[in-house]
């Protein structure tokens, strides 16, 4: 992980424009949001997937792809790729908590990559890549601690290493800052891109949960 004072400079000011709105769900990438919308951002590797992932599922207010975690402000994705900002790819979820709980996010969390690799998702290799969790609520916290203790249970009874996720609050975490226009909704509009489910197949046994990049819930 580079130290911050290595890290690139970046700059004062966004250098490019992001979309008002979800390309997909039609909602403010930027907000405001309905009345009791929580966010939290989330890390899995490539970000594109991430993302489709969680527009679809149901209590899912909006989605936004961002880098957060690291050092540079204003950071572009050419920045981030060289691992000199210390950002992961990182995708914002505002949702309605009485749609959708924490922990059925947190299922999908945990199902839709393999927390234990460290800095790299597959064949995407970078501090840019790292599993990462960053909560805005105490509840979010909680859930996350538990849930992260259960599905370590369930990767050591199934022969997987030990969780690398970085957790932290997003204050902790500091700024979200929003990738570039065409990174927003990419597998929208982009439906033959490519950006692979890295899960380890193995179950989270906590909430509800959502099939990878299907909207259907699973049992």
């Amino acid at each position: 992980m580079v130290e911050q004072d290595q890290a690139l400079p970046g700059r004062d000011s966004r250098p490019f424009t992001v979309p008002a709105r979800h390309a997909v769900l039609g909602t403010p990438l930027e907000g405001p949001w309905p009345e009791g919308t929580q966010v939290v951002y989330v890390a899995m590797g490539c970000f594109w997937g991430a993302e489709k992932t969680f527009w679809q599922t149901p209590g899912v207010v909006t989605t936004a792809v961002g880098y957060q975690g690291g050092h540079t402000p204003n950071p572009t994705y050419e920045e981030t790729c060289t691992s000199l900002t210390g950002h992961t790819e990182a995708v914002l979820v505002a949702y309605d908590p009485a749609r959708v709980s924490i922990n059925d996010l947190l299922k999908t969390f945990w199902e839709s990559h393999d927390p234990t690799q460290g800095y790299r998702q597959g064949n995407d290799l970078g501090t840019q890549y790292r599993s990462a969790f960053y909560w805005t609520t105490d509840e979010q916290r909680e859930a996350y601690e538990s849930s992260r203790a259960t599905y370590q249970a369930a990767l050591d009874k199934a022969g997987f290493g030990a969780v690398t996720t970085e957790s932290r609050s997003a204050q902790e975490a500091g700024t979200f800052w929003y990738a570039e226009d065409y990174h927003q909704q990419y597998l929208y509009k982009n439906p033959n891109g490519y950006c692979p489910d890295h899960g380890t197949g193995v179950a989270c046994p906590i909430g509800v949960g959502v099939l990878y990049g299907t909207g259907v819930k699973a049992e």
